[in-house]
């Protein structure tokens, strides 16, 4: 297969057919590139400013998205698309080549906190991760209007799996990015909070786009239901937003109504660790819980006699995350509790 080198202005993402790049972003350590992997379908009814883009590897040890889309660019037959659908498997080289969340080998920043003003232009946010953000923004943004971000915990939590977007002011555009989120089939439609500086998602949504991310999976492996869940959820949005003809049906939570929404947009669904220790879990992500109940335990092994500290959920609902590793810092969120929103 013919995978050229291009630079960002020499992607072409508006002539029918299938094209396949590694788009080359300038190194800051050696004398060469960074490439990114993309692929576009065009169809012969793609418009101006309509289309999907799908990126896994935002973060670098998540792999559950990278897996689904590299599934995705063999079994798409351009034949069936009749818009346009760009895939990115690893958006973030450098991250991904550590097998680390942020940048570690290069500049050390989180990709998901670096869609901010000036990225990859003001000196100090100019390094290759904010030009990942500026290549996003520069080469991408106006060829799509469905966006999907997949993610998975990484070595940071381990989730309930769950399609995942915010509150979003529009209604006609929260009733899509609902729809668009119940196909992936998981247990859990996440809102959360969209206070957090340099969201890929946050910039996306506040553009009007379908946007919508997910959880399907942690620790740094990879998960079967949460490729089979990514990979269904993408195949689905092309469909139903009319990118790629085809029949496609509901599967897993989505199939059967046991799909739950909830909400982890309030400081009380955030249970803090006051010291570092040791977590140890007492119940499984996707467990229902009433505020006060412990649902785990944080110890402290400089203080052996003392007992653990009780780790309890503040609010109503269901266990969406906690720690994924047993050491855990002081101020990290060991439990995440979403409310029941319907």
């Amino acid at each position: 297969m013919d995978r050229p080198i291009v630079r960002p202005h020499g992607l072409d993402l508006v002539t029918p057919g299938r094209r396949d790049y590694w788009v080359a972003l300038e190194h800051d350590s050696i004398w060469g590139d960074h490439l990114i992997p993309l692929t576009v379908f065009v169809g012969p009814a793609a418009a101006p400013g309509r289309g999907m883009v799908v990126f896994g590897a935002n973060h670098g040890n998540e792999y559950e998205g990278p897996m689904a889309i590299r599934h995705l660019m063999r079994e798409i037959d351009p034949a069936d698309v009749d818009g346009r659908i760009i895939l990115i498997p690893v958006l973030n080289p450098a991250a991904f080549r550590a097998g680390a969340r942020d940048s570690a080998l290069d500049d050390r920043v989180n990709l998901n906190r670096a869609f901010v003003e000036g990225a990859g232009r003001r000196p100090g946010i100019a390094g290759i991760t904010h030009r990942v953000a500026a290549f996003v923004r520069e080469a991408i943004w106006d060829h799509v209007h469905v966006v999907i971000d997949l993610h998975s915990g990484g070595q940071v939590a381990r989730f309930a799996r769950g399609a995942s977007y915010h509150p979003i002011d529009d209604p006609a555009q929260g009733r899509l990015i609902e729809e668009t989120a119940r196909w992936f089939g998981t247990p859990l439609l996440i809102t959360y909070q969209n206070e957090t500086p340099g969201l890929l998602t946050s910039e996306a949504e506040r553009l009007g786009k379908i946007t919508v991310g997910g959880e399907f999976g942690f620790g740094g492996a990879v998960s079967v239901e949460g490729v089979r869940m990514a990979r269904h959820g993408v195949r689905a949005a092309a469909i139903v937003h009319g990118l790629m003809r085809g029949r496609i049906d509901p599967i897993a939570h989505h199939a059967d109504g046991s799909q739950r929404i909830v909400a982890m947009v309030d400081r009380e669904c955030f249970t803090v660790a006051p010291f570092a220790g040791h977590f140890e879990p007492l119940v499984e992500c996707g467990t229902a819980v009433r505020a006060g109940d412990t649902v785990a335990l944080l110890h402290d092994f400089d203080r052996i006699d003392l007992d653990p500290w009780p780790c309890r959920a503040w609010v109503d609902g269901v266990v969406i995350a906690q720690a994924w590793a047993a050491p855990v810092l002081q101020g990290q969120h060991v439990v995440v509790t979403g409310r029941h929103v319907g």
